[in-house]
């Protein structure tokens, strides 16, 4: 007497594995199984679509790099004046400098928040804006400290964020 076991299913039919495709939250990239690694592991490979949120992505890309190019500016300035930019026309060039820095700062956090959280940076977005605006922010960032510490050598200090009267840039 023997027991008559069930043949296991042909690879064609069978179901396939939970890994193969994972799909997350509308905001989230869907990852899928790319081509083996000569490790014999595969490789997980971002697939963004552009139903989710690829204008809002590119937009954060633009003002990012935006804010970064007007760091360098500012990094610059100080380099060489040993003042940040000029407050100009109503505080206006000083309101943009200052607002992006803060924008540096959150595009860094939220880099970093994304690392922790997914093991990855944030998403490249369209035309890779995001991405380069991601690198740029950590670009600035270490430039804004090495500037710093340059200006300290220079000039003795760091100029005030609002100059005063008879200070080294009223």
């Amino acid at each position: 007497m023997g027991v008559a076991l069930a043949p296991k299913p042909v690879a064609a039919f069978a179901r396939p594995s939970p890994a193969a495709r994972i799909t997350t939250s509308r905001r989230m990239p869907t990852l899928s199984l790319g081509p083996v690694r000569p490790s014999g592991l595969p490789a997980i490979v971002a697939a963004e679509s552009e139903e989710e949120g690829g204008a809002e992505l590119g937009l954060y890309g633009v003002v990012g790099t935006f804010a970064s190019i007007v760091c360098f500016v500012s990094e610059f300035t100080l380099k060489t004046t040993g003042c940040g930019l000029p407050a100009g026309p109503f505080g206006l060039y000083g309101a943009v400098e200052g607002v992006s820095y803060l924008a540096i700062v959150g595009i860094i956090g939220a880099s970093l928040f994304t690392k922790l959280k997914t093991g990855r940076g944030l998403p490249n977005g369209p035309f890779g804006l995001l991405g380069l605006a991601e690198g740029l922010a950590y670009l600035a960032a270490v430039a804004g400290i090495v500037v710093a510490g340059l200006t300290v050598v220079d000039f003795g200090d760091l100029p005030n964020a609002v100059p005063i009267e008879g200070g080294r840039c009223s």
